[in-house]
C-alpha cells in the first residue's frame, strides 16, 4: 500500500474515570458502542461482518479485524478506514482510551463520494466531541 497522498490519522485520547474492565465494556459491546456512538451489529470476534448505522448517511460495512481483551479493538470501515480503540489501565482505577482513525488519502473519495481531506477534517471534530463528551459521560456518568 503506497503512502502517497496519505492523510495524517486522527488521533483522540482522554482519560476516564473508570476501570479498564468498565471502559471494555464501553467499547468491545454493541450496547456499549451504541450508548456513545451508533447502532450496530457489533460483535467482539475477529473476523465478524457487522454494521454501523450511521443515520442520514445508510449502514456502513465493518469487520472485526482485531480483540485483544482488554486492550485493543480493531475493525475496518467502508472501504477505506481501520478504527482502532486502545486501553490502557492507569494508577488510581483509571484508564487512558485512545482513539485512532486511519486510512485517509487525499486523492480517495469516500462511497458516499465526498473527498478524504474534506471528510477528515469534519470527522477530526466530531471525533472530538464524541470521545472527549459522550464517551467520557456515558462511562462516568
Amino acid at each position: 500500500m503506497s503512502t502517497q497522498g496519505a492523510l495524517p490519522e486522527i488521533r483522540k485520547t482522554v482519560i476516564l474515570n473508570a476501570s479498564i474492565e468498565k471502559v471494555w465494556k464501553a467499547v468491545a459491546t454493541s450496547e456499549g458502542i451504541a450508548a456513545w456512538w451508533m447502532p450496530n451489529t457489533f460483535e467482539p470476534v475477529e473476523g465478524h461482518d457487522f454494521i454501523l448505522h450511521a443515520g442520514p448517511f445508510g449502514d456502513s460495512p465493518c469487520k472485526v479485524t482485531e480483540i485483544v481483551s482488554p486492550h485493543r479493538v480493531a475493525f475496518k470501515w467502508g472501504k477505506d478506514w481501520q478504527l482502532t480503540f486502545e486501553l490502557s489501565e492507569l494508577d488510581n482505577g483509571k484508564t487512558e482510551f485512545t482513539l485512532i482513525h486511519s486510512g485517509w488519502d487525499e486523492a480517495q473519495v469516500t462511497e458516499f463520494g465526498q473527498p478524504h481531506p474534506v471528510v477528515r477534517g469534519i470527522m477530526d471534530g466530531g471525533w472530538e466531541d464524541i470521545v472527549k463528551n459522550k464517551l467520557v459521560q456515558y462511562v462516568e456518568g
